[in-house]
């Protein structure tokens, strides 16, 4: 006799969605969704109360802004042995806020975080789950073909390194931006795009990224009013900064910390741990 499909029903069918879905029917999983534009869903549709009733598994991959209602609208409809799992990308407070929602039903709750570009890396971006459940949630995605890891029983922990993770890749998106545009104005965005490529290729990005980091409190004088001459720059061009002022007012913090105190040199972990104790102080 065969064993059952699970099934698993997906609450919002957006690129998050769509993905995971497709990915997950390929390898066995009985997949239904509910989504406000009805167009985009290439799987079984159901009403919410209908999904809610015949699905085992439940994933909110809704927006961000609309990830607690759709908990507490889906509240009244769960039932014992479902596990309800938030994918969507909030706060560790927003997640806890849901998982306290879902903890006054008889289903299960885990929360699950996506750290890299579904669109870019498809099946291979990686999931970090978290929560009461999130172990047997890792362990459903990875038997459907996708890339999830275990993270911690602590509802939050998961959401957590996500957000921080996002100051990371978000700020680049919008620095790439910021110099682009100024590059097009000027002439020359291909070649500085390909110029930025080359190095980051030519150089792994862990020796990189830690240089800048282990340097930063000794160079952030001299860097600082690089970064003022780069901004004048940009305004030569006719555009306002906005990340590279910022920038600028970051290694000018710096040039304050450090004034007093000069830090340790031998590794970027020991520039982090100098920063984060003298921001304590702040």
């Amino acid at each position: 006799m065969s064993e059952q499909r699970v099934r698993i029903g997906f609450v919002g069918f957006g690129e998050v969605g769509s993905l995971l879905a497709s990915v997950m029917q390929q390898n066995g999983a009985d997949v239904a969704a509910w989504d406000l534009v009805t167009d985009k869903v290439k799987v079984t549709l159901l009403p919410p109360e209908e999904l809610a009733a015949r699905c085992d598994w439940i994933f909110s991959t809704v927006t961000t802004e609309a990830a607690l209602d759709v908990a507490r609208s889906f509240a009244p409809r769960l039932r014992q042995g479902q596990v309800y799992v938030d994918f969507n990308s909030t706060s560790p407070a927003t997640k806890l806020t849901i998982a306290e929602v879902i903890a006054t039903t008889p289903a299960g709750f885990a929360e699950a975080v996506i750290l890299g570009a579904v669109g870019a890396e498809g099946a291979r971006a990686r999931i970090l789950t978290g929560g009461a459940r999130g172990r047997d949630t890792a362990e459903l995605l990875c038997r459907y073909g996708l890339n999830a890891h275990f993270f911690s029983e602590q509802t939050g922990q998961a959401s957590r390194f996500k957000m921080l993770r996002s100051v990371f890749s978000k700020g680049a998106e919008a620095l790439l931006l910021e110099m682009l545009a100024a590059a097009h104005r000027a002439g020359f965005a291909e070649e500085l795009f390909r110029d930025l490529s080359d190095f980051m290729t030519a150089n792994p990005f862990e020796r990189v990224a830690a240089n800048w980091i282990r340097t930063h409190p000794l160079a952030c004088h001299r860097r600082y009013h690089e970064l003022r001459q780069v901004n004048e720059t940009l305004r030569e061009l006719g555009l306002t900064p906005v990340m590279s002022l910022a920038t600028e007012a970051f290694f000018d913090r710096t040039r304050v910390l450090a004034a007093d105190q000069p830090p340790a040199r031998d590794s970027w972990q020991q520039a982090v741990a100098w920063l984060e104790e003298r921001l304590g102080r702040t």
